[in-house]
């Protein structure tokens, strides 16, 4: 599973350049992490470390342990489940507002500062996109399996519920998110 994952996401982020649209102040050439090395990077990364830290809360409201992952490697320390359950709202939370702030030009060089080999965004780029990432939080959805509206915010919460569900034996599958 670790391979396909791998292998889908060197694919999806080859194609994540064309996404950022005529926006020649920014380019993705390729996913990095540790450091990030170019905005863009900075910006997902940030992000995705905003969702970890949700969906680890998500799990332990309902009982779960975070760091008993299914397809993430288990290590010391890391949310190895907390990063399987993510993986289902990186791309519509995450990738989808990293690109729109971009797009819409709501990012500029000035928010962002190199430390060392890596690119970070800056105090006035971090309450910038917490700001953009709670407003989007607070959006609305209908959830595909409860066919509820509930807060996006809430989406990793209804869905570490949905797995303990399974896991107590209250549910036959999981039902994965999936963004329509």
């Amino acid at each position: 599973m670790r391979g396909i994952e791998g292998a889908a996401a060197n694919i999806y982020f080859s194609q994540f350049d064309h996404m950022l649209g005529d926006n020649i102040e920014f380019t993705f050439k390729e996913r990095s992490r540790r450091p990030p090395k170019n905005e863009v990077n900075a910006v997902l990364s940030f992000l995705y470390t905003q969702l970890t830290h949700d969906v680890v809360a998500g799990l332990e409201a309902v009982g779960l342990d975070p760091a008993v992952g299914y397809l993430h490697t288990l290590r010391p320390g890391r949310p190895s489940f907390a990063l399987d359950i993510m993986e289902e709202f990186r791309a519509p939370l995450c990738d989808r507002l990293a690109i729109t702030l971009f797009n819409r030009k709501q990012l500029a060089s000035k928010h962002f500062i190199v430390q060392g080999e890596g690119m970070y965004l800056n105090d006035k780029g971090r309450r910038l996109v917490l700001s953009a990432w709670r407003s989007r939080k607070l959006e609305e959805i209908t959830h595909p399996f409860l066919n509820e509206k509930i807060p996006i915010g809430l989406i990793p919460y209804t869905q570490a519920m949905l797995f303990a569900r399974v896991l107590r034996g209250d549910l036959d599958q999981y039902p994965p998110f999936i963004w329509r």
